[in-house]
């Protein structure tokens, strides 16, 4: 029995044995497909693209969570950011007069030399992606040369105005408080209202100071030419030499060419109508004067009602004033820029007011500007000539400072005087 159960215990062993073998070849195998390259990049691959689509089925829940909300519970002003811009000005000047009397200081302030401080702060808000709301407050310190002449106030609101821009031709814009028809000015950039000591060379054509208490106009471009229509209007006021109530309505338009070379061609005009009333109660802005309200008048009274001129009544026009203006600008590189205005009043050639300017505005260590100008009035005497050259000198990128000199000949008035402005913007 022992011989047959060796001989078992054997062929036991030898198939073990060839199990065993069988097995570390296939196991063998098994982990060289695991360590094969492709193999392995396949699966990674089939790992992957398993995750990514249960990323994509989360991101479309929260997709959709979203929409939801600002479908239902939105409003224009959510994701909005606001932009603060405030800016300080400081200005000071040195005069040589001919003599210290009012025409002098008339001339003086003719001129555009103002002394003081002012400081302004302004918030933008982007609405709807394209729209933007602008709120101005300004408060100042400005000595106008005058002979006790100085105007001071708190911080108040200067402008409100919103602009909707619809598509890339058509834009409009709403100013219900303090408006200005450079405002308007498409040919107006900030570092051109910056630059200069007085008025002569930080503003353009008069017409475009112009205040108002409100306004609103449409803008149309097409290719090279952009044209705009603007009506404003101004808040019941006292007339000068009227013992009343009046109101202001202004009509603008301006057509701005742009030409080859970098040359921009702006033509633009102003009718004002002046009405007064000779009501002495003040109704407000939205009172409309009903006239089959009012009660039955003595005989007396209504005879010497009667007794008016025909066509008299309670609204009389009692101005009206035209201004045409061109304005020509020209870049000749991207901070070096030369232009010129003219404006003219009533159609009339005997009443000219015109501006040479010629700046560089760099943003870089140095600047400079020189500007030309005068009023024209016929054969009187009362014209004037104003000449004016500073320097810019930029001490970091939020402050600098402007010395410069201004001669004006105003009539029989003549004035020197030394100018020194700052500017600091946050």
């Amino acid at each position: 029995m022992e011989p047959a159960a060796s001989i078992v215990d054997k062929i036991k062993g030898v198939a073990k044995s060839g199990q065993d073998f069988v097995d570390g070849l296939l196991l063998r195998r098994k982990n060289s497909s695991r360590r094969n390259p492709i193999e392995i990049l396949k699966r990674l691959q089939r790992e992957s693209f398993s995750d990514l689509m249960k990323l994509r089925d989360r991101q479309d829940k929260v997709e959709r969570v979203l929409s939801f909300y600002k479908t239902y519970k939105g409003s224009p002003f959510q994701e909005t950011s606001t932009l603060v811009r405030g800016e300080v000005d400081a200005s000071g000047a040195i005069m040589m007069l001919g003599d210290i009397d009012q025409e002098h200081c008339d001339a003086a302030g003719r001129a555009g030399i103002k002394t003081g401080i002012s400081s302004r702060l302004s918030f933008q808000t982007i609405v709807r992606q394209k729209d933007s709301i602008l709120a101005e407050f300004v408060a100042s310190q400005i000595g106008v040369v005058d002979i006790g002449g100085v105007s001071e106030g708190a911080l108040t609101l200067a402008k409100v105005s919103y602009t909707a821009n619809v598509n890339d031709w058509f834009s409009a814009i709403a100013i219900p408080v303090g408006a200005q028809f450079r405002d308007l000015d498409m040919t107006a950039n900030s570092s051109n209202q910056k630059h200069g000591v007085t008025d002569l060379s930080s503003v353009g054509p008069p017409l475009l100071n112009q205040h108002n208490d409100a306004a609103i106009g449409i803008t149309v471009r097409k290719s090279n030419v952009i044209a705009m229509m603007a009506q404003s209007v101004s808040g019941l006021r006292k007339q000068p030499l009227f013992d009343g109530i009046g109101r202001g309505f202004g009509t603008f338009g301006q057509i701005v060419c742009q030409l080859p070379k970098g040359l921009k061609f702006s033509l633009m005009g102003l009718q004002q109508v002046t009405t007064s009333s000779n009501d002495h109660s003040n109704l407000g802005a939205l009172a409309i004067p009903v006239g089959f309200l009012k009660h039955d008048k003595s005989p007396e009274t209504s005879f010497q009602d009667s007794a008016q001129p025909v066509g008299a009544s309670s609204l009389d026009i009692t101005s009206r004033t035209g201004y045409v203006a061109l304005k020509l600008e020209s870049e000749l590189d991207e901070s070096t820029r030369i232009g010129g205005w003219i404006e003219m009043k009533n159609s009339n050639p005997r009443h000219l007011q015109w501006a040479v300017n010629a700046f560089d505005d760099a943003e870089d260590e140095f600047g400079w500007g020189l500007s030309l100008g005068g009023v024209f009035e016929g054969r009187t005497n009362h014209g004037r000539l104003q000449a004016e050259s500073y320097v810019k000198l930029n001490i970091g990128k939020k402050f600098c400072l402007k010395p410069g000199i201004t001669y004006s000949r105003d009539g029989n008035a003549k004035l020197l005087a030394l100018m020194l402005r700052s500017n600091w913007s946050f």
